[in-house]
């Protein structure tokens, strides 16, 4: 049974590294939640590590000018390994061809930047999709559209046997109050009709073995036991931390405040309900990150 927790800093001893989400326990695509930064930055000045792993769709030094933006100070955080970058590697590498149909909007441009990892990077060019060899999603056209808007260009996808690269396995996100669509309530369309989707950010292993190597280049070499997980999504934070064996820390005042009746702290019994009936069991829950 998960134990529900009132601060972060009760457990965050146990632990040598946060691989801790960003939308939903941080920020709200608007703005900075104070507590989330005040208990980050605790947890650095005792000596812990923070990588921020998102299911961003950016690369990182573009998350990092978000996260600027909108008031998460740089002091909270060590190092950001993003779902783009993951999914940027792979195109970069050829996963789905070197002419691609490019689903998303078109502040996503910079997902196709180069990518100096790569000794030899493909050369990736953006098509229509009657001449392309693969599909890269990094988000709907329209976060607002129902993702069956696109079922007769997925038809035809689809019969060509395309494969989608998706950048952002998330389903849905809150900005603000308001909640969107995202990568990943696309792909799973296109899996759903028949067509293969390839993935990179939470709960998939990509994002894991990125933010390994970001703790790497820091000079950090972390046994998983040492690693707490932090998120509010339950098919993605949470399965994923599980996944790689490492402890999570669930926020349910996130994507899932409502099921779990969460306000300041969730409703026991709904909360049990709710992971009961996701067949989850973090180690921990907390209501927001504090």
């Amino acid at each position: 049974m998960t134990r529900i927790i009132e601060s972060l800093a009760e457990i965050s001893s146990a632990y040598d590294a946060l691989f801790c989400d960003l939308w939903g326990c941080v920020h709200d695509g608007l703005r900075a939640f104070p507590a989330a930064v005040a208990a980050l930055q605790a947890y650095k000045a005792q000596g812990g590590i923070v990588v921020l792993v998102t299911n961003s769709p950016r690369p990182r030094a573009s998350v990092a000018r978000q996260l600027d933006r909108i008031g998460v100070p740089r002091d909270c955080w060590d190092v950001i390994a993003t779902s783009g970058d993951s999914a940027r590697a792979a195109m970069f590498g050829g996963a789905v061809g070197h002419k691609v149909w490019h689903i998303g909007e078109p502040q996503d441009a910079s997902f196709f930047e180069p990518l100096q990892m790569l000794d030899n990077p493909a050369p990736i060019t953006r098509v229509g999709l009657d001449e392309a060899e693969g599909i890269v999603c990094t988000g709907p056209f329209d976060p607002q559209a129902d993702p069956s808007v696109m079922r007769p260009q997925f038809l035809l996808a689809k019969t060509r046997g395309l494969k989608l690269l998706c950048a952002n396995p998330d389903i849905v996100v809150d900005r603000g109050e308001t909640r969107e669509w995202c990568a990943g309530a696309l792909a799973q369309l296109y899996t759903e009709m028949g067509g293969e989707s390839l993935y990179f950010g939470k709960p998939h292993p990509p994002i894991y073995d990125l933010a390994r190597r970001r703790l790497s280049q820091l000079g950090h070499d972390i046994a998983n036991a040492r690693i707490l997980a932090v998120g509010d999504g339950i098919f993605t934070d949470v399965q994923g931390g599980m996944g790689e064996n490492i402890d999570t820390l669930f926020i349910s005042g996130g994507l899932a405040r409502a099921e779990t009746g969460t306000a300041e702290q969730p409703d026991p019994a709904l909360l049990a309900r709710f992971l009961t009936g996701a067949q989850m069991e973090p180690g921990y829950t907390i209501g927001m990150l504090r």
